[in-house]
């Protein structure tokens, strides 16, 4: 007896091995990740060589561990990008942030952080991100390619060992059953074909598909950057109202190009800012917040082009051939006219200061470089600080503050200087900023420093016969972005495919389902069904359970087989009786009866 129950066992861990393997193999190349091979290394095998741990630094590179790593640390390396000044975008904050930070300004510079999107650690993660990508998705695109090719595999020996499972009987034949089941699963749009007494089915190839598209759409995006980064130009440019701009190299404010951009492939066009119109609240709560910003203008395309009418709002552009024109910012520029001391006018025009508040309190400088001569007819220059408020309260102690962004009540308060403003140096200067190194104030009568507000129309008198300038009214003024950005398209189709690639391999469950009809022992035939997936899910059983329902209309259940009336003694065997199973081997009806007789 002993014996038996070894064998019995070993019978059974046999059999469990064989369904173990059949499942695996069932289950298999529901994913297409590469499978790495990881053979035990034996004593005495001599040590990987160079070429070994070449092909050992490549899987790690390629596997997705490593890229989502480098995908991480990507996102880390942009927060300084975000945090930091950079070069690229704004080079006036960054010196105004080394000079306000000598301590940290020597550790940012070797560390490249004023220039984050261009130093030599952002562009290696950068690069070994996108081959990661791409040393990732080619051999699962092989793979998911060899999968569409191939058939769903045949059905394990044991389907009761699958986690969705279900069986009947019925009357029908298997083969009947059998080209229903393939009907139907064609139908629910499941690839399927028969295997010998099984059919087999498999659905959710998007999973997949979607998993390699997101990831062949994070490369699109990182070319678009790329292409983006190297060919993209962006130049600013303030303009008055009445003034215009033509998009060449020299009208611009500020110019920041790609490494590989041309400045000769410039978009010929031409613009003029005819009115900027803003208007604010007036009442309640939110009195002074911005309700209209639009800058009209007349711009022509191409060298000769005809003129034509547009507005440029925020986050809403002009478009040329390409070429986008933003409206980032606005201000006012005071126009004012300044005369010698014989009444010659010398300087005319709206000059532009820079808003310091959301009420647009500005300040700047007027400088008259060139034709100004003094009382002896001495040439000379002058300079004045300016400060403006579109909305004055009225006179006071303490600073000069405007209540309203509205040019309801301007005031302009300027500080009158002479001597040289040093532009003819050749340095650089800015323009809203005096350079008083080598420039003397003039005095009031009192021997202070000449200051005075005006109101539109009023003028200054300078001392002793040196002239005078007179506040003419307000003008605005409107800053441009002028940019270019190549693949900005494709960046954008990326973003959406990734997007729809990621969600099809979160939502998509793919599944394998298999649909058994064979004859069982008493001529009926036994439907079993089965479904595997990827992973968990609720949903598995619920699509199988509607799989068996539509497949039990076609082949329904047959009743269960009921036991003839018990024998009666002195009788013959009755006809449809069923012989009862007992612990032995199975005993004929027929013999029962006769022995009952004897």
């Amino acid at each position: 007896m002993s014996k038996l129950n070894t064998t019995d066992e070993r019978d059974d861990a046999r059999g469990a091995e064989q369904d173990t393997r059949e499942l695996s193999e069932a289950g298999a190349q529901l994913s297409t990740a590469p499978v790495e091979e990881r053979p035990e290394r034996e004593a005495g095998l001599p040590a990987m060589g160079v070429v070994g741990w070449i092909r050992w630094f490549w899987r790690q590179l390629t596997s997705m561990r490593v890229a989502l790593i480098l995908l991480f640390l990507l996102s880390l390396g942009a927060i300084p990008g975000s945090l930091v000044p950079q070069n690229s975008v704004d080079e006036l904050k960054v010196l105004l942030f080394k000079n306000a930070h000598t301590t940290l300004t020597p550790i940012y510079e070797k560390l490249q952080l004023f220039d984050v999107y261009s130093s030599v650690w952002f562009s290696a993660i950068y690069i070994l991100l996108f081959v990661s990508l791409i040393g990732c998705i080619v051999p699962r695109s092989l793979q998911f390619v060899g999968q569409l090719r191939s058939r769903p595999p045949h059905a394990p020996k044991r389907l009761t060992r699958l986690p969705a499972y279900t069986t009947w009987r019925t009357e029908a034949e298997p083969e009947q059953v059998r080209e229903a089941a393939l009907a139907l699963l064609r139908k629910r749009r499941f690839r399927s074909h028969a295997v010998g007494d099984a059919v087999a089915a498999e659905k959710g190839y998007l999973r997949e598909a979607g998993n390699l598209i997101f990831h062949v759409a994070l490369i699109v995006m990182l070319v678009a950057f790329a292409t983006g980064s190297l060919f993209k130009f962006q130049g600013g440019k303030l303009v008055t109202e009445g003034d215009g701009f033509s998009n060449t190299l020299t009208q611009y404010d500020d110019w920041k190009p790609g490494s590989l951009y041309d400045a000769d492939s410039l978009v010929p066009f031409s613009f003029t800012l005819d009115d900027f119109v803003g208007t604010y609240e007036k009442t309640g709560p939110q009195r002074g917040t911005a309700r209209t910003f639009e800058a009209r203008v007349t711009y022509s395309e191409g060298a000769y082009g005809k003129d034509k009418k547009g507005v440029i709002k925020v986050n809403e552009p002009l478009v040329i051939d390409g070429t986008k024109i933003f409206l980032i910012s606005h201000g006012y520029a005071p126009a004012v006219t300044v005369r010698d001391g014989k009444g010659k006018q010398v300087f005319k025009g709206a000059v532009p200061l820079l808003p310091r508040d959301a009420n647009i309190t500005s300040s700047g400088a007027i400088k008259v470089m060139d034709g100004y001569r003094d009382k002896n007819g001495k040439r000379d220059q002058l300079g004045f600080n300016a400060f403006f408020v579109p909305t004055f309260a009225g006179a006071g102690s303490g600073d000069m503050l405007s209540q309203f962004p509205g040019a309801e009540n301007p005031v302009l308060a300027l500080n009158a200087l002479h001597g040289s403003l040093g532009v003819d140096s050749g340095l650089p200067q800015n323009v809203y900023q005096l350079d008083t190194d080598k420039l003397k104030p003039f005095k009031d009568a009192d021997g202070n420093n000449l200051k005075q507000r005006l109101a539109p129309g009023e003028t200054m008198q300078l001392p002793d016969g040196a002239g005078s300038i007179t506040f003419d009214g307000v003008e605005e003024w409107a800053s441009f972005q002028i940019s270019e950005q190549p693949a900005a398209g494709w960046a954008l189709g990326g973003a959406i495919a990734a997007i729809a690639g990621l969600a099809g391999s979160l939502f998509i469950q793919r599944r394998r389902v298999w649909v058994r009809a064979v004859r069982g022992a008493d001529g009926v035939t036994v439907v079993e069904m089965a479904g595997l997936g990827r992973s968990e899910s609720a949903k598995l059983p619920e699509e199988l359970l509607g799989l068996a329902v539509a497949l039990n209309d076609v082949a329904p259940t047959a009743p269960d087989p009921q036991p003839g009336p018990d024998p009666v003694p002195g009788q013959g065997p009755a006809t449809e009786s069923v012989a009862e199973p007992g612990p032995g081997p199975d005993v004929p009806a027929a013999a029962t009866a006769e022995g009952a007789e004897k």
